[in-house]
């Protein structure tokens, strides 16, 4: 196995630092991948270059390469023009599963291989159990799995992917990082939409799709508020409905239920209940 060829996507965080780490003791032939999928902007938000300089940094102390490349086109085309399309029809998408599918595991993986990878490997938070037909398993950290974002992988791909620290717990990967004096140990971990970083979510959709206000109204039929926009919302939202205080209206919590979507300005529908 010690000169088996693995390629592990770097994210510049401390999981895929781990995971780096981790292939390395057990005598794989590492070398990582830095993926920058959306187009720089300047606004701050996008913190590509400084997570690409983590990645950096940290193969330079395990001493493996790392190689960097762009594939922003087709991150736009198959994915943001996806959750566009769905925030458009008045649905709430979850583009970390298409991302997985199409970007990490689809042109990335290929693209991997013909670096000559034999193994693809990720800082995820998920197993695989490697066989005829390979299956997805959840991480063993309960709180941390991400085995549901990973569901719509091709079977090809998950043959080929290794998850080096799915049986760890998050505090166990930390304490490594940390006793291997890894420069990203203490680096926190990224919540916002794979790619496109954490920023107001709102005002960036804004960019794209023009916000159609309309009535909020009970399921009866009575209005108790108007919305800024469908795609503001999601099924079963409670926060920052903004008709808290209505005396004409019963104290208990409200969340959506459900929206009637139509082009015709001011007559988008969101449908609340009271719990």
């Amino acid at each position: 196995m010690s000169s088996t060829p693995v390629i592990v996507g770097m994210s510049g965080g401390v999981d895929s630092s781990v995971a780096a780490w981790l292939l390395q003791q057990q005598g794989y032939d590492v070398q990582g991948l830095f993926m920058s999928n959306w187009d720089e902007d300047e606004d701050g938000y996008c913190t590509a270059a400084e997570d690409f300089q983590d990645a950096r940094s940290v193969c330079e102390q395990l001493r493996i390469p790392l190689h960097k490349v762009s594939f922003a086109g087709e991150y736009r085309e198959r994915v943001f023009a996806y959750l566009l399309e769905e925030y458009r029809a008045g649905r709430t998408p979850n583009p970390d599963v298409l991302c997985n599918r199409e970007i990490k595991f689809g042109v990335c993986f290929d693209y991997a291989r013909r670096l000559g990878a034999e193994w693809v490997a990720t800082g995820h938070y998920a197993r695989v159990e490697h066989g005829a037909s390979p299956r997805l398993l959840r991480g063993v950290d309960a709180g941390k799995d991400q085995s549901y974002f990973l569901h719509a992988m091709p079977s090809q791909a998950l043959a080929r992917t290794l998850f080096p620290i799915g049986s760890l717990q998050k505090s166990e990967v930390r304490r490594m990082a940390r006793e291997l004096t890894l420069p990203v140990f203490d680096k926190k971990d990224s919540t916002g939409i794979c790619f496109i970083g954490e920023r107001p979510f709102a005002e960036f959709l804004a960019q794209y799709l023009p916000a159609q206000p309309g009535a909020i109204e009970t399921a009866e039929g009575r209005q108790v508020g108007e919305h800024r926009g469908l795609m503001y919302y999601t099924l079963g939202q409670r926060q920052g409905l903004r008709i808290g205080g209505r005396t004409d209206a019963a104290q208990d919590a409200w969340y959506v239920a459900g929206n009637i979507l139509t082009w015709t300005p001011y007559i988008d529908h969101l449908k609340i209940h009271a719990l």
